[in-house]
Order: C-alpha cells, then structure tokens, then sequence
C-alpha cells in the first residue's frame, strides 16, 4: 500500500488543522499516514532563528493566526490562541515518539493540538499531556516515564536528522516513498495524490 510520512512539529500552527484532517484524506485514497513528530528547534537554529519565523516577522504572525482562525471556523474546530508562542514542545515530541505508530500516535497528538490549539493550554504542562494520553488510552505516568528514556531522546534526534536530510524547513511537512517534499496543510491532497503514484515503499 502507499505510504506518506507526515512531519509535525507540537507547536506548529498548521499542523494543527494539518493532523486532523490527514488521515480522512489519505484513507479516501488508499493511502497510509505515517506520524512523524520532529523538533523545527534545531532547523530553525541552523538558520540563526532563535523563534518562530511568525515572530520574527510581526506582519506574518498576525496573518497566519487570522488564517488559522479562518481554517479552524471552516473545518469546524475550536481555536484559542495559546501563550506564550511558541509552546516548548521536547516533551510532548518525546511522548509521541515512544508510543506506536498503531493510531495510539495518531489520537494522541490530535488530542494534544485540541488542548493546545483548540483550547489555549499549555502542551508542557503534565496535567495537559496526561489528558491528551488519556484520551489516547494510555497510563500518563509510565508514558512520560519511558518518554524520558535515551532510546527515546535518540529516536527523536533521529527523526530530527532525518527530517533535516529530506530538506524539510517547516511543518507540516509530508514526504512520499520517491522523496516528493509537501509543505503546508493546504498540500496534503497533492502529496496524498503523489504518494499513489509513487506507490508503495
């Protein structure tokens, strides 16, 4: 079956509206998502970015919340602001990356983008994650235990490095299995579209 890997970032505007309608869009057409949450930290730093390029730049902050605020109202999910922006993302990244890739990654990080996104809460706040695993059906307290593990840390840094090989600048990115690079929520029909052309891994 084709495949499509799906990079995103926890504090990632777009990923918000991005990770909810994926798997719809890809089911339709047959296609495989794969959750790859990745830190943008590190490719931001080797740009000399020490924030979101929404801060840096005033203009583009202010049209990407009302762009998102307009997303969120036609998809019919709920939005709030959270502050501060960018949101620390490492354990939230981390937890992610040590459950599986089985929907429990998938209904996890929906539930976190909801809280963070849909609600204004803070994605660092344990409170917060143990809710998002929760709704996952998941034991808070072992998850964010394993989630602390070298293997896990690795695996993260690993994604990251990964990500950094494949070009990926920014999030959502989605990458199919003959390396076609799609940024953008607004890509995700076009790389699901490719991922069937280019076929299985």
């Amino acid at each position: 079956m084709a495949a499509v890997d799906f990079f995103y970032e926890f504090a990632s505007t777009y990923s918000y509206p991005a990770a909810m309608r994926v798997e719809e869009v890809a089911g339709k057409a047959g296609v495989t998502v794969r959750w790859r949450p990745f830190l943008l930290g590190p490719i931001f730093a080797e740009a000399g970015w020490t924030t979101s390029p929404f801060n840096l730049i005033p203009a583009k902050g202010r049209y990407m919340w009302r762009d998102l605020e307009r997303i969120s109202e036609t998809m019919g999910l709920p939005f709030q602001k959270p502050d501060p922006f960018p949101q620390s993302s490492l354990t939230a990244a981390r937890i992610a990356t040590s459950l599986p890739d089985d929907g429990t990654r998938a209904t996890f990080s929906r539930a976190l983008y909801r809280f963070e996104f849909g609600e204004g809460l803070s994605i660092a706040d344990p409170e917060v994650l143990g809710r998002a695993l929760t709704a996952a059906g998941v034991e808070p307290a072992t998850t964010l235990i394993a989630a602390g593990s070298d293997g896990v840390k690795q695996a993260l840094r690993a994604t990251t490095e990964e990500a950094k090989t494949k070009g990926l600048f920014g999030a959502p990115s989605l990458v199919t299995a003959d390396g076609e690079l799609f940024w953008g929520n607004d890509r995700i029909e076009e790389a699901v579209a490719w991922a069937r052309k280019a076929g299985p891994d």
